[in-house]
């Protein structure tokens, strides 16, 4: 990253700070990843800005602060391996390329997931790995994963995700609650889930099957 970005970015993680609590980890991890990489040309000039952006395919790229707060009510310390349902640009799961030894991040829009490739090459992010399905299945042969990641809205979670996720493990998702949007953390405890409600959002829905 060129001085001026890294500038930029650095400038953005303190605005981020101001509107809500950064553990020094996630403030570094998106200090340092390339806001502007992810964002479609057209909207470069609105990269720093703390909102969401269109990124084609009916999707948008969520606001820093959004993906901020994601990655803290994951609590990544100590953690290794975090699976993303719904890759999108790529931006969170490049800010978790920080934090976790290995990130596996899914999408079901194949030419959303071309060009998230595309970005971890081109940003040396060799630590995730991505690939094209609906991340309501999971992906079976990388787990368990010690945290979870949706970046769309569930109605509810697939039992076979929590599954997926070690002993002591979290999974943080947008839920369907009436017609509001709670982000909602699960812990697991052997088979017993305990689930608090954290605050309130707006995120896509999540989708069944695979578009080419």
């Amino acid at each position: 990253m060129d001085r001026i970005t890294a500038t930029k970015t650095a400038r953005m993680a303190d605005e981020i700070e101001k509107q809500f609590p950064l553990s020094p980890e996630v403030k570094k991890a998106i200090a340092n990843t390339n806001r502007e990489a992810f964002v479609p040309m057209g909207f470069r000039h609105n990269a720093y800005k703390l909102d969401a952006l269109p990124i084609g395919g009916a999707q948008f790229i969520s606001s820093p602060l959004t993906v901020a707060k994601m990655t803290e009510y994951l609590i990544p310390r100590g953690a290794d391996r975090v699976l993303e349902i719904g890759c999108g640009s790529g931006y969170q799961a490049a800010v978790l390329s920080h934090l976790f030894r290995g990130v596996f991040t899914i999408e079901r829009i194949e030419p959303l997931i071309t060009e998230a490739k595309k970005r971890f090459r081109d940003l040396n992010l060799n630590n995730i790995h991505a690939r094209t399905d609906d991340g309501q299945n999971g992906w079976i042969s990388y787990a368990p994963y010690d945290r979870i990641l949706f970046s769309a809205t569930a109605k509810e979670i697939p039992q076979k995700l929590f599954a997926q996720l070690s002993d002591g493990g979290i999974l943080v998702a947008p839920m369907q609650s009436g017609k509001e949007q709670v982000i909602t953390r699960f812990i697991k405890h052997g088979d017993v889930i305990e689930q608090e409600e954290l605050e309130n959002c707006d995120f896509v829905p999540i989708l069944d099957g695979v578009q080419k």
